[in-house]
């Protein structure tokens, strides 16, 4: 990377370009992405490739802690041999006059190496400080002589222009942090895809695939210095067996399926107003055996056991819905619990229907969300445009690789107070 400025020079915001720094950036999370042991990366948890990508390369733009500055001096001599306003007969040689050096030091978070990098908008005449560690030290030499100074307010304006000169770093970052979990999630899918794809066409040869003596069986992520990075959980690089998986635009339309469902009961409030969780699951189950079962797939949906909507394909579960009626945040994290008792599959997809009868939406919203992301399974909340309803994923017990997406949605259903006959 190509530098304007030595970083020696005291000039902050004058060593790289930014864009040039976003994209050396970019290239090495391709090419770690890229870098994993196939079957290391397969046997992976997409969820926690994706954390450890970003927690890892997002730009973490340095925020002066301003609050916690701290000072320090000592007494020195200052060299005042080009003062031309000093009677000095050579000038060819140091004049040291007794001075004061101070030191201010001023703390901040983040990304030291911003503090060098020149954004697409600058100033003609950059900030002069030292960057120590993860601190910012301004310096001043004060001769005995000088008239009074205000140093303070002197260290206050230079503050100002480095926040200024952050101002415009983090405007030019967020064009890069913004769609970064997009393009990992993108990255890592188009990855698996080739791989297996790759595998796949091995397989149809029907020849015993050669065993490699060189491929590790872990594989470490190297250390972030920047600041702490979850570890991924043990994985393998065994061969990945690839297992059932419920296409995304099928789930999609199962769900449509429910959502059509609660609007006929919203349409129609007498005619359900005094069903029981049972009942109401009844007429879930009819429209989905209407839309997906046949002798040509075998894709049935039916109750087994205490599972309220079940979806099996050779043999095993590729969806599985509750459906509860909202009596708090408590008893709908015990519906979680309870899917986690089904075995989740790696990808299998799951709901939980909630009937909300007399309590606020926005209560019943609030309580899902904060349950979930409190439970011990919970890993991420996936972006999902829901006015009543929230994405999750989560792992397995006692597997985090092993995830299942969870989709819930929130239905306000009639009562017998709301509607007479």
């Amino acid at each position: 990377m190509y530098r304007l400025m030595e970083e020696s020079s005291g000039y902050l915001f004058s060593t790289y370009e930014l864009r040039e720094v976003v994209e050396q950036r970019r290239s090495s999370l391709r090419q770690e992405i890229e870098q994993i042991e196939a079957n290391r990366f397969l046997n992976t948890s997409p969820a926690d490739l994706t954390r450890y990508f970003i927690d890892k390369y997002t730009f973490n733009s340095p925020v002066l802690r301003r609050d916690m500055w701290t000072v320090s001096e000592h007494e020195t001599q200052i060299d005042v041999s080009n003062d031309s306003e000093r009677l000095i007969f050579d000038r060819s040689r140091p004049f040291l006059i007794p001075g004061q050096h101070i030191e201010i030091d001023v703390p901040f978070d983040g990304d030291a190496q911003l503090l060098y990098a020149r954004a697409s908008t600058s100033s003609s005449m950059p900030p002069r400080a030292v960057v120590q560690g993860q601190s910012i030290v301004l310096t001043f030499d004060i001769r005995s002589d000088a008239p009074p100074r205000n140093v303070k307010a002197e260290a206050e304006a230079m503050l100002d222009d480095i926040e200024r000169h952050l101002s415009w770093t983090r405007s030019d970052l967020s064009g890069f942090n913004q769609p970064l979990t997009a393009e990992v999630q993108a990255a890592i899918t188009k990855r698996r895809e080739r791989i297996l794809a790759n595998q796949g066409r091995v397989a149809s040869l029907g020849i015993p695939v050669k065993g490699r003596p060189d491929i590790p069986c872990t594989y470490a992520l190297p250390e972030v210095r920047r600041k702490i990075v979850p570890v991924l959980p043990p994985s393998t690089s065994a061969a990945y067996v690839p297992e059932p998986a419920l296409d995304m635009e099928i789930y999609e339309h199962i769900l449509n399926v429910m959502q059509n469902m609660a609007q006929v009961m919203e349409r129609s409030p007498s005619a359900f107003k005094s069903m029981k969780e049972e009942d109401l699951r009844q007429h879930f189950l009819v429209q989905l055996n209407g839309q997906f079962e046949g002798a040509a797939t075998g894709e049935t949906f039916n109750v087994a056991g205490k599972t309220d909507i079940l979806l099996r394909y050779q043999g095993r579960n590729v969806f599985i819905a509750e459906c509860k009626f909202w009596k708090g945040p408590k008893e709908y994290g015990k519906a979680i619990t309870q899917l986690l008792e089904y075995k989740a599959w790696r990808d299998t997809k799951t709901a939980i229907l909630i009937f909300n009868r007399e309590t606020a939406m926005s209560t019943v919203l609030s309580g899902v969300n904060s349950e979930s992301e409190e439970h011990a399974n919970f890993k991420l909340r996936v972006d999902w445009k829901h006015e009543s309803g929230f994405r999750y994923v989560f792992h397995h017990t006692g597997d985090s690789n092993r995830e299942f997406l969870l989709t819930v949605i929130v239905f306000d259903v009639p009562s017998s107070a709301d509607h007479e006959d």
